[in-house]
């Protein structure tokens, strides 16, 4: 049978609650040692029972006394003292690195504020305030960079109307196309034909209207 997912929460059976502490304590112990034989590496581990008894494994004990609950001496001390130290030297090393972050933080600050100062003069000279400090040559360049700024915003709008003309030209293509297949369903005469035929129709009114008394023979002559 394939076993079922524990689920992990507290046991609420004192009984059941035990036997679970028990084996797994035991389990726990097992690994420790084995990580501490296979990979060379000092292991300590304690536990506490529900019931407050203390249950211990150093790698520096003997095999024959791991799953004991018996005092390991200096072995447990031995290790203690030396994650203790470990840990006081990585707090000093963190410090020391937060101090220097901290420190690197301020001069960017303070790098940056200056840069935003000068794009603040900067920005206040190019809308032609604060000038009085400046000399001709400084004057000559904030002309010159205006100049270039007017021709790129020039050109800009160069090509924002040519392309507003490309556009207007497509619409109205597709507007021509539009109208002829509409003239042609309703059996009208195409655009441009029509268009003729108003152009002749307006010179012959022209040359209908002009003023003459007389017979049509000598009109013609």
């Amino acid at each position: 049978m394939v076993r079922g997912k524990t689920q992990m929460k507290r046991i609420e059976n004192a009984t059941s609650r035990q036997v679970t502490f028990s084996k797994r304590r035991n389990g726990l112990l097992k690994k420790a040692f084995e990580l501490s034989v296979l990979c060379d590496a000092e292991v300590a581990l304690i536990i506490f029972s529900p019931r407050g008894k203390l249950y211990e494994f150093s790698s520096s004990r003997c095999i024959e006394n791991l799953f004991s609950d018996h005092d390991t001496g200096e072995s447990m001390n031995k290790t203690i003292e030396s994650y203790q130290r470990r840990a006081k030297d990585n707090g000093i090393s963190n410090k020391i690195l937060v101090e220097e972050d901290m420190q690197n933080v301020k001069e960017d600050s303070f790098t940056m504020g200056k840069k935003i100062e000068l794009l603040e003069v900067t920005k206040r000279k190019l809308l032609g305030e604060g000038l009085e400090p400046c000399s001709i040559d400084e004057l000559n360049q904030l002309e010159n960079q205006l100049d270039r700024s007017l021709s790129r915003i020039r050109a800009r709008k160069n090509q924002l109307f040519r392309e507003q003309i490309e556009k207007l030209k497509e619409k109205e293509k597709i507007l021509l196309q539009e109208n002829t297949k509409l003239r042609q369903k309703y059996g009208m005469p195409p655009r441009q034909q029509s268009q003729e035929q108003e152009e002749v129709r307006a010179q012959n009114m022209d040359v209908e209207t002009e003023l003459f008394i007389g017979r049509p023979e000598r009109r013609r002559a």
